[in-house]
């Protein structure tokens, strides 16, 4: 049974990662599905991958800190979608911005995360209230670390608080409109990013990339790293009519790494 039949979605950051199993599991569930990311290669390859299972879906390149163009990426997939019903702001980035003098200005990457992180997320958000109907759906990507902090990423953990803030004003909000808005923390997932972090932590402590993740997973009570469609998963659920009485929420899937 398709869950979503008639759901029309905008995914972004859809071409690797989270997005991309976010994108591929919403069409199985029906929905008409766009995706926009700033690598065209990467939206080829989740397009292709659709194709192969049996869906079609749009890809958009797209900056999500370029007001504009989300304006107008928007406008233009709310047309062709015919409708617009659920939003899954996803697209960020991550990496350190140490504030404790190693080399590189702190103050250049602060500002490179929180744009993608923060500013991209209002402007999708902003464009898409346009279109959004009564039954729709806001999902923002934060992580567990708009739960708690780390050393050495500041910018990153600061918009991620940041992402948990907007999603419980915005719920506020839309809830007159009978729009939804909820957030996922995900832990350590499977992906790129993740990859990336674990190899700075190596770099940072002197070991290899293995000992990095073994000592990251360590710091899991269920001992493991999640895969991509795992989020997706929950991704569904909350758009789904199971979760019509839940909004404002920001739910952890990070195998207990964090627990508030």
């Amino acid at each position: 049974m398709k869950t979503l039949e008639g759901h029309h979605a905008f995914v972004t950051g859809g071409g690797s990662g989270i997005g991309r199993a976010i994108a591929l599991r919403l069409a199985r569930e029906g929905v008409r599905v766009a995706i926009s990311g700033r690598r065209l290669d990467k939206l080829d390859e989740t397009v292709d991958l659709a194709e192969e299972q049996g869906y079609q879906m749009q890809a958009h390149t797209l900056d999500v800190c370029d007001a504009t163009a989300v304006e107008a990426c928007v406008e233009r997939v709310a047309s062709e979608l015919g409708g617009l019903s659920l939003l899954i702001n996803n697209a960020g980035m991550g990496g350190p911005n140490a504030m404790d003098g190693r080399p590189g200005d702190p103050a250049d990457r602060w500002r490179e995360v929180l744009s993608v992180n923060l500013d991209g997320m209002f402007y999708a958000t902003r464009a898409a209230l346009r279109h959004l109907r009564a039954g729709g759906s806001v999902i923002n990507i934060s992580s567990v670390l708009g739960k708690f902090g780390v050393p050495g990423y500041t910018a990153y953990c600061t918009s991620k608080h940041g992402v948990v803030g907007f999603t419980r004003s915005l719920a506020w909000e839309l809830a007159p409109r009978e729009i939804r808005v909820n957030a996922i923390c995900p832990g350590w997932v499977d992906t790129d990013m993740a990859r990336e972090g674990m190899e700075d932590m190596g770099r940072n402590l002197g070991i290899s990339f293995e000992e990095a993740r073994r000592q990251a997973l360590a710091q899991v009570p269920l001992g493991r790293i999640l895969e991509p469609d795992e989020i997706a998963g929950l991704c569904v659920w909350l758009a789904g009519p199971e979760a019509r009485g839940m909004t404002g929420q920001a739910i952890n899937l990070s195998g207990g790494s964090s627990m508030w």
